[in-house]
């Protein structure tokens, strides 16, 4: 079993929002992304999909974008983003998926040896703007990140891996230490999947190496429309 993973796709099927406004990197990018799955990905695999999935407001369309995904090879997994407005009920949500596709929201699933627990997040301190109002949901989110690393706990064996989800960037542009990262050390998370950063001037790196554990950014304009392999 081999792991890829990518984000912030920001399909858009019933409310066309063409993304190719926001650069050149957009043109095309789902034919790229789909044309690279099918090339590296078996049934046996698994896709990571940390957030931004859908522009659809309510779920009925947002799972007429989900279908694109649905002939591709490998097991989906995905957690929200900041613009997945469809995203409200999850039982409602699990009921509604194709096979092999599961949602994560301040939980933990088992693929084999694999734990991956997933959680939003929100901006971390020391982020430009940083207001009190992102204070408070910063340190919300800190506790619902907790509730997803704790189910990991409860289920974790020796062999197993872990690989944490979340949607924002878990550190400000200086790589600090922040509640979430602080909290992947604690648990001994093996690696950590998140997106959310987007443009041609984002100078952020795509893998960053910090207290033993590896960082990828997989925002898909920024890996130039391709899956990154998440080693272990």
């Amino acid at each position: 079993m081999r792991i890829f993973a990518i984000s912030d796709l920001h399909l858009s099927t019933t409310a066309p929002k063409p993304m190719d406004i926001f650069g050149t990197g957009w043109t095309d990018y789902m034919e790229k992304i789909i044309a690279d799955w099918k090339e590296k990905v078996t049934a046996d695999d698994v896709v990571l999909i940390a957030g931004d999935i859908s522009w659809a407001m309510q779920l009925e369309d947002a799972l007429i974008d989900l279908n694109l995904l649905k002939d591709l090879p490998g097991k989906k997994v995905f957690i929200r983003g900041n613009h997945d407005y469809w995203w409200k009920s999850l039982s409602k949500i699990r009921q509604s998926l194709p096979p092999d596709f599961y949602v994560l929201q301040n939980d933990c699933l088992r693929l084999s040896n694999l734990l991956i627990l997933g959680s939003r997040g929100w901006t971390v301190e020391g982020t430009p703007d940083f207001t009190e109002e992102d204070k408070k949901l910063y340190l919300r989110e800190r506790e619902r990140l907790r509730l997803a690393l704790n189910c990991m706990q409860k289920m974790r064996t020796p062999e197993d891996k872990v690989i944490a989800m979340i949607h924002f960037p878990p550190f400000n542009v200086r790589r600090d230490d922040s509640l979430y990262t602080d909290l992947f050390k604690e648990y001994g998370v093996d690696a950590v999947v998140y997106g959310h950063l987007h443009g041609k001037d984002c100078k952020a790196d795509k893998k960053v190496f910090k207290d033993g554990i590896t960082y990828y950014l997989t925002s898909c304009d920024l890996v130039k429309n391709q899956l990154v392999e998440i080693v272990l």
